[in-house]
């Protein structure tokens, strides 16, 4: 398993993302997704909310709702499709989505419950080392299996169960790019 000599992380805090209707999202992240809500703030000056739902392990996420906030701007601030009906890409700095892990024996189990609950889903990826990184069936070589879906705002969420354990020497082949495009060695 690889290791963090620099820094001892315990897992994600809380990820903080923006809403349009504080309401709807409690409605949605307590109602449907079950998530605990266990802090709310009244931001001072009359400026928003800041709201958190126990995401498990005690992480959390939170919604800030401003009363001053800029629309969202598909394809800027959030990914503008579901990976399998379009483009999924966002722009730099922007979150591109947030996959929950779940446990690999309930994932269809869960994605019949949000499916029952009237949320659209996307089809399930198996996604594995192939060229197109996403197998037409389950196999061994299947590392996450995942599916998406988009909170009330628009935020492209995921719904991911791996398959085995990360980090092999095989799972980080891959050199990375520069701004530019360009291959670099690191």
């Amino acid at each position: 398993m690889a290791r963090n000599d620099k820094f001892e992380f315990r897992g994600i805090n809380h990820i903080a993302l923006v809403c349009s209707d504080m309401a709807r999202t409690v409605r949605f992240y307590r109602d449907v997704l079950g998530m605990p809500l266990v802090k709310t703030i009244e931001l001072p000056g009359g400026a928003g909310q800041h709201f958190f739902f126990d995401i498990g392990n005690d992480d959390c996420l939170a919604f800030f709702w401003f009363v001053n906030a800029q629309p969202a701007q598909p394809g800027v601030s959030n990914a503008p499709d579901l990976p399998d009906r379009g483009d999924i890409a966002s722009a730099h700095a922007s979150m591109n989505h947030l996959a929950f892990d779940v446990p690999l024996e309930r994932f269809e189990e869960y994605r019949q419950r949000l499916i029952d609950a009237g949320v659209e889903v996307s089809m399930i990826l198996d996604h594995d080392d192939s060229e197109y990184q996403v197998a037409a069936e389950f196999h061994p070589g299947v590392f996450v299996r995942s599916f998406y879906f988009r909170d009330p705002d628009g935020v492209l969420l995921e719904f991911a169960a791996w398959t085995r354990p990360m980090g092999r020497p095989d799972d980080v082949e891959v050199d990375p790019v520069d701004a530019d495009g360009n291959h670099v060695g690191v």
